[in-house]
């Protein structure tokens, strides 16, 4: 019997789970999709490359959806056993609230550890293929596109403008082609009443063929004995044709291995080690701060002990000369000469160590970007089990299933997990907080929250029960009327 209620329990959960992941992914992917969308428009990127983009970035969003669809399942399948009085049978069993959770649990416990194979190993690489994808696409050129009345310059060493554009897209009127290639300027015009453009040999060559215009060159005479030698050559024809290579429309494809260093593309292994790596260019940069202070600089102490000076000056003069004596007998053009030395020294290690500290700091902000990073490697997937410790109790206390009432407590809890999760982050890269404090209360928090959810459910609690609260309003109405009874 209690294997065909693990049985029964697993699949009240395991259909309402499948139908929330891909829909939370697909929300966080048109998100995404939108704030790129710009630099994806009008670069004729292709299907295949569109498709990989959504294709990485829906992967690397799986481990951060995890936990907000593991809460839609159990709020959703809890709520609706719930509702039906399927819960309440089986409690009449004597099978209890943990007992119940128990095959959803352990499956829950199985997602957290495939959560956290694929935060450290899948979601690196797939950002690493989407980042160096999308950076290609964004230096892409766009498209060709030539518009009535403007210039292009979209094609390399060429400014072509045409007046009119027939909606074929082929045909063309009034054509004004300027020739750059030579880098002489416009001294290379050639214009046409009417023209056909088309690509070809799998479109990377456009061909424009021109009819009745002319061709103007201007160029250097040498036999010329002017101040300005030119000599002006027109050139008429009936038909002609111009091809251009449209190579550099192609996207070109950047070595990925440039894109590796980012925190985004690291797995633990690696985080660790670029956190050592900055740990010791940090403590080294400050060995050599000090090193270079105290090989430049000497420091000494301020005294009223005037046998002390007196000591001091007899061990730098072996005639006992005092120190004030000496400093007389210095030339008015030696101490000039030595305070600019002094403050010349001065200020060369003022920028020293104004530039070291800037590097320090640059240092530590990078290195606590890192931590984040390392610490989200466990948390993310940690939420999986902490929302199912919120959402199963939840489900069994509201005892409402479908998708309005679990969609809304779902991304109410959700929005909650990531501003806690995004103040954290805040806090430790200003240094706030320990990096270990800022990147884990937000779990912390709504563990708590979600065993106070667990016991209730196990009370049996009418916490969020609206005729509970019914009851306690007209009870406080009533209390009220007694004491201020109206005035008949």
């Amino acid at each position: 019997m209690v294997k065909k209620i693990d049985k029964f329990i697993l699949q009240a959960f395991f259909g309402p789970f499948i139908i929330s992941l891909p829909v939370v992914v697909f929300i966080f992917l048109v998100q995404t999709i939108m704030k790129y969308i710009d630099e994806l428009v009008g670069k004729d990127i292709g299907f295949d490359n569109f498709a990989k983009i959504l294709i990485y970035f829906g992967l690397s969003f799986i481990p951060m959806c995890l936990p907000l669809g593991i809460m839609m399942g159990s709020l959703i399948s809890f709520g609706s056993l719930g509702e039906h009085n399927e819960l309440t049978a089986i409690k009449s069993a004597g099978i209890s609230l943990l007992r119940i959770l128990r095959p959803v649990f352990f499956l829950v416990v199985l997602l957290t550890i495939f959560s956290f194979w694929f935060n450290n190993y899948v979601v690196p690489w797939a950002n690493l293929k989407a980042f160096s994808l999308l950076y290609d696409i964004r230096h892409k050129k766009p498209s060709l596109d030539i518009k009535e009345g403007a210039f292009y310059n979209g094609l390399p060493g060429y400014s072509i403008k045409v007046a009119k554009k027939f909606k074929d897209g082929k045909s063309l009127k009034g054509i004004l082609i300027y020739d750059h290639t030579h880098g002489r300027a416009n001294c290379d015009l050639i214009s046409a009443d009417s023209g056909t453009m088309y690509s070809f040999h799998n479109n990377k060559w456009l061909a424009i063929e021109l009819y009745n215009g002319n061709r103007y060159s201007e160029q250097i005479d040498p036999q010329s004995t002017t101040l300005f030698p030119r000599k002006y050559i027109k050139t008429s024809f009936k038909k002609a044709k111009i091809c251009f290579s449209l190579a550099s429309f192609e996207m070109q494809r950047t070595n990925e291995q440039l894109f590796k260093s980012h925190r985004m593309m690291r797995n633990i292994i690696e985080l660790k080690h670029d956190i050592d790596s900055i740990s010791h260019e940090t403590d080294s940069t400050l060995k050599n701060m000090q090193h270079y202070l105290k090989t430049n600089f000497l420091y000494s102490t301020y005294t009223d002990d005037h046998q002390l000076s007196k000591n001091i000056a007899t061990s730098l003069n072996p005639d006992s000369i005092s120190l004030d004596s000496l400093y007389k007998k210095i030339d008015e053009a030696d101490k000039t000469r030595t305070f600019s030395i002094a403050l010349d020294k001065a200020r060369t290690a003022k920028e020293n160590i104004e530039r070291e500290y800037k590097k320090i700091e640059m240092n530590r902000k990078e290195e606590r970007i890192f931590q984040t990073a390392l610490y989200l490697k466990f948390t993310q997937p940690l939420a999986c089990i902490i929302f199912f410790l919120i959402g199963a109790p939840l489900g069994a206390i509201i005892k409402k299933g479908g998708l309005g009432v679990p969609m809304i407590i779902s991304v109410f809890f959700f929005i909650l997990y990531y501003v806690l999760t995004m103040m954290g982050e805040k806090w430790t890269r200003e240094f706030v907080t320990p990096a270990y404090f800022g990147m884990t209360y937000a779990n912390v928090i709504l563990i708590l929250i979600g065993l106070f959810f667990l016991k209730q459910a196990k009370n049996d609690s009418r916490i969020l029960d609206k005729d509970l609260y019914y009851i306690f309003i007209q009870r406080v109405k009533n209390y009220l009327y007694k004491k201020h009874p109206k005035s008949t």
